[in-house]
């Protein structure tokens, strides 16, 4: 017998749409605002709201005004990530209804592999791919592969798995495991599940964990092998024997599920292949073409056809989440004052009505009527709970059932020491009224709702929301009953909709002003003008960027110039012109997302004082300071963005570095201990701290702008290298009073760009000095060994520049550290990443320490042995010892020493500069300098013993 055809609906721009197929849908202009069109499959139709799907002899009822579908997702409305092919779509396991009056036009979605001429169906109008879910909740990504693909499954479960599903969802780790060979275990020859097995490093073949003797309580860590029994053996004979170890077998290349390249030249036009490629049927099982098939499922669930086909996530259930308690004690350990759990002082008896006698239950029940006359609260299960309670605790008093009253809505539980109310307070109009309000805006985000009801506590707004839907079901359900009682063949009358507008009324310019162009391309000749979406300079589109916007949320925007504007507006060029002989051919540039600001909540960077979108701003958590990702050295994963949380916070929790956050390079910081106060504060960018190689701390800002400082990672700006290797010119300023400033003597400082002024670097962030990077064009004679750097149309050395905020008039073309290049790299990121980077393919970070801190004593040395020869030739006439000018006095130590603390030890020994004439120079150690701001006298000289 022949299938009946499907059911059809025609949409008003004359096409006909079936279930499972694909269309544009979208609300009207006003409700939109600008987005474009989003992609769907159509799952059902359903009539009107209050009208059952099906009558009751099972034929469709009508008029069908609504339909459920499944959405897709552009890569650009779940991520900050800049994709340039408009036609790739991120599937979903997520369906909402809308009305019918909202699908546009019909449009084709197949997945990569169905596709064998992708350049060629890209090429068409109205065609989509995808190769990837999204899942809304767990707001990850995930793999989805043909069923077919499936083969290191039992047969069983394979066979129902391809015969209800299309597609398998999985996580890309998981990909290579599921499209491998059947993997059966070398000792019961039955299926190894990936987590469960082992690989053999030698032999390459499989093994449950518990068929291994001794039996593996986990898998072996990463970065480490296993091998099983019969070679271990057989490798330590090789090893006794001395005989050369064969070779370990390869594994065989992991057989992929892209399509076989194809060779250079123009793709195939095979129209009927194309045809009838989307004309393909998809499997589907209870409306949805794929299931998750990972990590966190069970393979015999699959075969359960009631089992949930969402992706999951790892379980909070276990020893890593659970305390493992030991055994409770003995009653003879028990200490006398604790009471024995489950016992009646340690809980509360709500209902004891199973022990009363059938004429007491009789009386209870009589008693229970009479508390009340409101139908509604003898079906309510908070009042009845509470009405047995008091009843019960009567009778375990003796009391009779008449004294029992519900008159006062409070009482009194056992373990707490207020009373509460047993049920929660009728709510008024007013709250009721906001609260389905919220619902039409939020659906079930309930937390939203609570929000915007503004009154009630978040367990009553999820009671109330129970009570409220039981209720609406609930008068569906009598209007569904009413229609049916006044005859067989009558149908609940659908509500009346109000007529919605045409398709595009409201987005087509039906009188466009004069002189109009398009906002993207310029263009001033259109057959039909749409509206723009905001953030361009007009508000209207021309048919082929308002047609390409909404259905491929793409712009081919043309920049618009400031000299044309400003020529244009003054008339001596006509607008459109082009000027300065621009090229024939506009450059094609994606837009950045694919649905107008805002996008995302904008946080305010406390570098730039700029807003941007959460990513591109990170908040922390813990301190709430606001960031650009790119100058904190940090790069954002979209999953974790909400959860970030800055250097200094995290160190308090893992403790691997100091938690003294001071920086090494600025003067010591004066603090009250009393004032618990947040240091560095989170309204500057000095909260920006990275650790020292010696877990202390320095600003971000202070190892960027001082020359010696390098990074061991300079992407992520981390373990800052070469404190020790800051000349002493830096720690010694020339200037008298130091830092000009704040007039202190201690901390590195650096010189402004424009005048010899000197200054530590962060008190010039703090007076609003000028910081960025400038551009500066490389000699011939230094081009082969300077770094060249491309940032916005220049090309040369990027180079670091302070200038006091009274240089107004200064011509340096400075880049702020929070502009960003075409990459969404910031300058501060790229000057870090070309010039700061320490060098690790020849050193170990160890050992380029050893070398700084060697330079360092040996220019010491150096300068004690020739003082040590001019004080010889001097006294003698010929070499002599040194510090020992009459040949007597005793022979000095050859390492300097602090004359302080005496200590031999310190990363650099400063020379005290106000030593008598004639003696033997004395030094500090870099403590004892940083300590003190003036210098002492001579007490011990180094030639002391």
């Amino acid at each position: 017998m022949p299938s009946p055809p499907p059911f059809k609906i025609t949409l008003k721009n004359g096409e006909e749409v079936k279930v499972n197929d694909h269309v544009y849908c979208s609300p009207s202009w006003g409700v939109r605002d600008g987005t474009p069109y989003s992609i769907a499959r159509i799952m059902e139709f359903l009539p009107a709201v209050g009208t059952p799907t099906l009558d009751q002899h099972g034929n469709r009822n009508e008029p069908i005004s609504r339909v459920r579908l499944a959405w897709y997702y552009r890569p650009s409305d779940v991520s900050d990530r800049t994709v340039a092919d408009c036609r790739l779509l991120l599937a979903a396991i997520y369906s909402e209804v809308c009305e019918l009056s909202q699908l546009r036009s019909k449009c084709y979605v197949l997945h990569r592999d169905r596709i064998s001429d992708l350049a060629g169906w890209k090429k068409r109008t109205d065609r989509f791919y995808f190769t990837r879910l999204f899942d809304p909740w767990l707001r990850k990504e995930f793999e989805v592969i043909p069923a077919t693909t499936v083969r290191n499954v039992p047969e069983h479960i394979r066979e129902v798995l391809i015969s209800r599903y299309e597609y398998i969802v999985a996580e890309r780790e998981v990909v290579p495991d599921l499209t491998d060979d059947l993997r059966l275990c070398d000792t019961c020859e039955k299926w190894c599940p990936p987590a469960e097995s082992l690989q053999c490093d030698r032999c390459k073949k499989f093994f449950h964990m518990e068929c291994v003797n001794p039996p593996m309580l986990s898998k072996p860590s990463r970065g480490y092998g296993w091998t099983c029994a019969p070679c271990s053996r057989a490798h330590e004979e090789e090893v006794e024997g001395h005989d050369v170890r064969h070779l370990t077998p390869v594994a065989p290349k992991p057989k992929t599920n892209a399509p076989p390249a194809r060779g250079r030249g123009r793709p195939r036009k095979d129209r009927v292949l194309a045809e009838k490629e989307e004309n393909v049927e998809i499997k589907h099982f209870k409306m949805w073409p794929f299931r998750y098939f990972g990590l966190y499922t069970f393979a015999e669930d699959t075969l359960d056809p009631d089992d949930l086909i969402f992706p999951r996530a790892a379980t909070r259930v276990g020893p890593k989440y659970q305390a493992t308690v030991p055994a409770a004690p003995g009653v003879a350990d028990r200490p006398p004052e604790i009471e024995e759990r489950g016992g009646e002082s340690t809980m509360e008896v709500l209902s004891l009505v199973n022990e009363m006698l059938p004429a007491e239950v009789e009386a209870l029940e009589k008693q229970k009527q009479l508390l009340t006359r409101s139908d509604k609260l003898r079906c309510s299960v908070d009042w009845l709970t509470e009405v047995v309670f008091r009843l019960t605790d009567a009778w375990t008093n003796k009391k009779d059932f008449s004294t029992v009253s519900m008159r006062s809505p409070m009482r009194l539980q056992k373990f707490k020491k207020s009373d509460t109310r047993y049920a929660d307070k009728e709510w008024s109009a007013d709250e009721v009224a906001a609260f389905e309000d919220a619902i039409q805006v939020h659906g079930a985000e309930l937390r939203a709702v609570r929000e915007e009801v503004g009154t009630r506590s978040m367990p009553e707004v999820v009671r109330f929301y129970g009570h409220w839907k039981n209720s609406k079901l609930g008068e569906e359900n009598v209007r569904i009953r009413l229609a049916r009682a006044n005859g067989v063949d009558e149908k609940v009358e659908a509500t009346s909709r109000e007529a919605t507008p045409e398709d595009e009324e409201g987005s087509i310019v039906l009188e466009p002003p004069r002189n109009v162009s398009c906002g993207a391309c310029r263009t001033r000749e259109s057959d039909v003008w749409w509206r723009a979406p905001k953030g361009l300079p007009t508000g209207v589109l021309c048919e082929s960027c308002g047609l390409g916007w909404r259905k491929y949320a793409d712009l081919n925007v043309r920049p618009m110039r400031e000299e044309v504007v400003s020529k244009a507006k003054i008339g001596e060029k006509r607008e459109g012109t082009p000027l300065n002989g621009a090229p024939s051919k506009r450059a094609k540039t994606a837009s950045s997302q694919a649905t107008p600001p805002p996008v995302a909540p904008q946080l305010r960077c406390v570098a730039c004082q700029r807003n941007g979108p959460m990513g591109k701003v990170l908040r922390c958590k813990q301190c709430q300071f606001r960031v650009h990702a790119g100058t904190c050295g940090v790069n954002p994963d979209p999953t974790t963005v909400e959860s970030w949380v800055c250097d200094l916070c995290q160190n308090e929790k893992t403790l691997e570095a100091s938690l003294i956050p001071d920086c090494l390079l600025c003067p010591r910081m004066r603090r009250d201990p009393k004032k618990k106060l947040l240091y560095p504060p989170i309204d500057s960018y000095l909260r920006a701290c990275k650790p020292t190689e010696g877990q202390a701390w320095v600003h971000v800002l202070c190892s960027a702008f001082i020359p010696e400082i390098n990074y061991s990672d300079a992407t992520r700006l981390r373990l800052v290298e070469g404190v020790s290797a800051i000349p002493q010119y830096r720690w010694q300023n020339s200037i008298p009073q130091g830092c000009t400033l704040c007039d202190r003597e201690d901390g590195a400082v650096i010189q402004c760009s424009e005048c010899p002024a000197e200054f530590h670097v962060s008190c010039a962030w703090k007076h609003g000095h000028k910081f960025g990077f400038e551009i500066q064009p490389i000699k011939n004679s230094r081009r082969e060994t300077a770094t060249s750097v491309e940032w916005k149309g220049l090309t040369g050395q990027m180079v670091p520049a302070v200038i006091c905020k009274g240089h107004i008039g200064h011509k340096r073309q400075l880049f702020d550290i929070c502009d960003t290049n075409d990459l969404g790299e910031t300058a501060l990121q790229v000057y870090c990443k070309n010039y700061k980077q320490a060098p690790l393919a020849q050193t170990h970070g160890l050992l380029r320490k050893a070398r700084r801190l060697d330079r360092i004593l040996n220019a010491a040395a150096s300068d004690i042995s020739s003082a040590a020869s001019v004080d010889g030739d001097g006294a003698n006439g010929s070499s002599g010892t040194a510090g020992a000018p009459n040949g007597n006095g005793p022979h000095p130590p050859a390492d300097p020493h602090c004359y302080r603390c005496r200590t031999e030890f310190s990363p650099f020994f400063h020379e005290v500069m106000n030593a008598p004439q004639g003696e033997a120079k004395s030094w500090l150690c870099h403590k004892c300098h940083s300590d003190t701001r003036k210098s002492y006298p001579v007490i011990i000289g180094i030639g002391a013993s």
